[in-house]
């Protein structure tokens, strides 16, 4: 799925700022090919902002990085074409029906609908592909938002809170996903408002402090979730 001996995703010294406020100064990180890493850290400490400069849906002010092999600045409708970005609010439209967002969205990607339904029945929504989104639960529109995210097969995946709102059967269903990402040479940048629910999953979690990647917050973890230093 990657290019061979290229990072998924590559940051050096990336930083961003809102006005006069520095959100991200100076992320430097590297996920391989085949990896899941979480992004932890307090609220307003740069996680979203970091997946969002990734999705090259804000620019650095200064840094560079690279997701794929692409750069984000140089060519971010390269990144774009290789990405699936997934925010943590699921940016649905509540007047059309489930099948209606996809249909919708794969105008969008200049992409064909023959994946719709396989996907509806994948996130287990196939029942009320003709519902309107308004009267679906949270974790409903979670479960369709990463059904969009998977129209186009992405390459990397960009994930804000992918568990948020979700039961257990909704958690072991981005599980799932995320697994046969990566069994096919996928990568994936994860935030987590906490580690229990991708136990297992992940190769290593990264801390973000104050827009930086703490050294003492970079652990490579085991099977069991247990970690060391990276």
């Amino acid at each position: 799925m990657h290019a061979s001996g290229v990072p998924a995703i590559e940051c050096n010294a990336v930083a961003r700022r809102f006005g006069s406020r520095w959100v991200l100064r100076g992320v430097t990180l590297r996920v391989e090919t085949g990896e899941a890493f979480g992004l932890l850290g307090a609220n307003g400490s740069g996680k979203s902002t970091l997946l969002r400069v990734l999705g090259t849906l804000l620019s650095p002010n200064s840094g560079s990085a690279r997701v794929g092999g692409i750069d984000i600045v140089g060519d971010p409708d390269g990144v774009r074409a290789i990405v699936g970005f997934s925010a943590h609010t699921p940016g649905l439209y509540d007047d059309l029906t489930a099948r209606e967002n996809l249909q919708f969205a794969t105008e969008m990607m200049g992409l064909g609908t023959a994946r719709i339904d396989p996907l509806l029945e994948r996130v287990g929504l196939l029942d009320v592909a003709m519902h309107r989104v308004r009267g679906f639960s949270a974790g409903m529109q979670r479960r369709l938002a990463l059904a969009r995210m998977l129209l186009g097969t992405p390459r990397i995946l960009l994930l804000d809170e992918p568990y948020s709102n979700l039961d257990a059967d909704g958690v072991a269903l981005v599980n799932a996903v995320l697994r046969e990402h990566l069994a096919v040479g996928g990568a994936a940048l994860v935030v987590l408002h906490e580690l229990t629910p991708a136990v297992g999953l992940l190769h290593g979690t990264l801390t973000i402090r104050h827009g930086r990647i703490a050294p003492d917050g970079a652990l490579r973890l085991a099977a069991d979730g247990r970690g060391t230093v990276a």
